[in-house]
């Protein structure tokens, strides 16, 4: 099995996934033809080792999941992060869904926490899809409970919340 290691650290077949890391959808660049990736030589490497701890700055928390439980993606999560969520096939997507080609490519819904009121809404996208939140088509926007099931396209998920009234990120 082949595994490459994207700029985040994370590790992934290149066979099943080409290019793209399947956890932050980042692109690896390709060589060019006749092109081979080598380690930096020892002269412009520097003197001392250093263990890659990741990103530790503009890490953004998490405040919530959206968890497939029918559909294409089944069993796959997507973190939810504060303020807006826009969700559809497409790169640019915070929450990208692969797979579903009845889910739009672009805003077929959004999911929006609100940190200073503490709480999740689903608002309908601007694309042609419609949203359901438990089996009732959104067209203005709906708060969301946890455990709510949202459906896009064929495809359905349960909302799993960790923000809210119980816990917050200190921004302190």
């Amino acid at each position: 099995m082949s595994l490459t290691r994207c700029l985040n650290g994370h590790m992934f077949s290149t066979r099943k996934h080409g290019n793209t890391c399947p956890y932050c959808n980042t692109v690896l660049e390709q060589p060019s033809r006749g092109e081979t990736r080598r380690p930096p030589a020892a002269a412009e490497t520097d003197d001392k080792t250093m263990p890659y701890l990741g990103e530790t700055t503009g890490i953004q928390p998490v405040t919530g999941w959206l968890v497939c439980v029918e559909g294409p993606q089944m069993g796959q999560d997507y973190r939810i992060m504060a303020e807006k969520n826009f969700i559809g096939r497409a790169e640019e997507m915070q929450i990208r869904i692969i797979g579903d080609n009845a889910v739009s490519r672009r805003n077929h819904a959004v999911i929006v926490y609100d940190p200073k009121k503490r709480n999740f809404y689903l608002l309908p996208g601007d694309a042609s899809g419609l949203a359901y939140h438990n089996n009732e088509a959104v067209y203005t926007p709906v708060e969301l409970n946890a455990y709510d099931l949202i459906q896009l396209g064929r495809s359905k998920f349960v909302f799993v919340p960790l923000c809210g009234p119980h816990f917050e990120w200190d921004n302190g």
